[in-house]
């Protein structure tokens, strides 16, 4: 089973966007920024990919979170992820994101409520 991150809440400070989740039961000691995202269209999230040495993991951004990234790209802040006792810069978030929701709009392909979502939200 594919492990997973789910954002529960974001918060700012001066420089950051926090993306909060709630404690996982696997380890993050190993883990790195994959530099790279996916989508998925039916939990109408973005999906950031971390790495460790032997698998990948979902960070699952939800549309409820999405104004908040909108906002963090547009006043160029880094985008950080902290789960538990642990904060990791999403690396390469900001072209990633870019690259996807000029892919999403206008494009049916990603179904028709992932494409309503960010044409309206981005």
């Amino acid at each position: 089973m594919q492990k997973r991150i789910e954002i529960t809440q974001t918060s700012w400070n001066e420089e950051q966007l926090l993306l909060q989740a709630d404690p996982v039961s696997f380890s993050l000691e190993e883990v790195a920024a994959g530099n790279r995202m996916l989508v998925d269209s039916d939990n109408l999230s973005f999906i950031y990919i971390l790495e460790t040495p032997s698998e990948f993991i979902y960070v699952s951004v939800k549309d409820t979170y999405w104004q908040d990234l909108k906002k963090a790209l547009e006043e160029k802040k880094a985008i950080v992820l902290v789960v538990d006792k642990v904060a990791l810069l999403l690396t390469n978030i900001e072209e990633e994101l870019g690259y996807l929701i000029e892919n999403i709009k206008d494009n049916a392909n990603y179904g028709e409520e992932m494409e309503k979502r960010v044409n309206d939200i981005f």
